[in-house]
């Protein structure tokens, strides 16, 4: 896998291209740190954007390495997304930035694009590390403490893979930038930052024992 991102015209920003971060790695580390995915797809006469649980294998088998998507069966766009390219956004905000004019008002962020072909995952074996991998994502260490999968939980649960080859990633982490005139006394101007942020575990009516120890890494690693 190559360090660095080569954004095709389709993934090349044409906006904000300082923006452009040209590492791979801080797209690893965004995909790591985000927990939904906006997946596009043109679902017959029009299109659809839908939230979606994902996994990252930056090591997996298809070009540039694997975004796993997580469906059902039942989704109405599962055929539309295998007939032609989709489109998959990650972003992260992390900043309010108030500026002195309306205009210059902005967000700082990290945000992913990733567009291709997706392809079904069929193997079972795959499907079940792909499936375990998007529980780990949300809770790290959580997948080894489950049952497994029964075929029919496997058989209801889809799993997209998609290349990570054709992607490309923005972000901004600056403070406001202000017209010259607009810089006069008594008008503040700054960065309100923005973190998410894990509360106190809720234990379920019906389970007991004490709280996991990787719910708890969980936890603190959002604080």
């Amino acid at each position: 896998m190559t360090a660095t991102l080569s954004p095709t015209p389709r993934t090349t920003p044409t906006r904000g291209r300082n923006r452009a971060v040209a590492e791979r790695e801080p797209l690893l580390d965004l995909l790591a740190a985000g927990l939904v995915a906006h997946l596009g797809v043109t679902a017959g006469s029009h299109p659809v954007v839908l939230p979606t649980a994902y996994a990252v294998d930056a090591a997996g088998p298809d070009d540039g390495g694997t975004l796993y998507l997580h469906g059902s069966v039942a989704a109405g766009w599962l055929g539309r997304a295998l007939e032609s390219d989709v489109c998959v956004t990650v972003t992260e905000l992390d900043g309010l930035v108030a500026a002195r004019s309306g205009f210059h008002h902005s967000m700082n962020y990290r945000s992913a694009v990733v567009i291709g072909r997706p392809r079904l995952v069929v193997d079972d074996a795959e499907k079940v590390r792909a499936l375990d991998a998007v529980v780990d994502h949300m809770v790290p260490g959580r997948s080894a403490t489950l049952r497994p999968a029964t075929r029919k939980e496997l058989a209801a649960t889809v799993v997209l893979a998609l290349p990570l080859a054709e992607a490309s990633m923005k972000q901004r982490a600056t403070g406001p930038v202000d017209d010259p005139a607009d810089v006069v006394p008594g008008t503040w101007s700054g960065v309100i930052p923005v973190r998410r942020v894990a509360g106190e575990p809720v234990r379920a009516d019906d389970a007991d024992g004490e709280t996991p120890e990787h719910v708890t890494r969980r936890v603190a690693a959002l604080a």
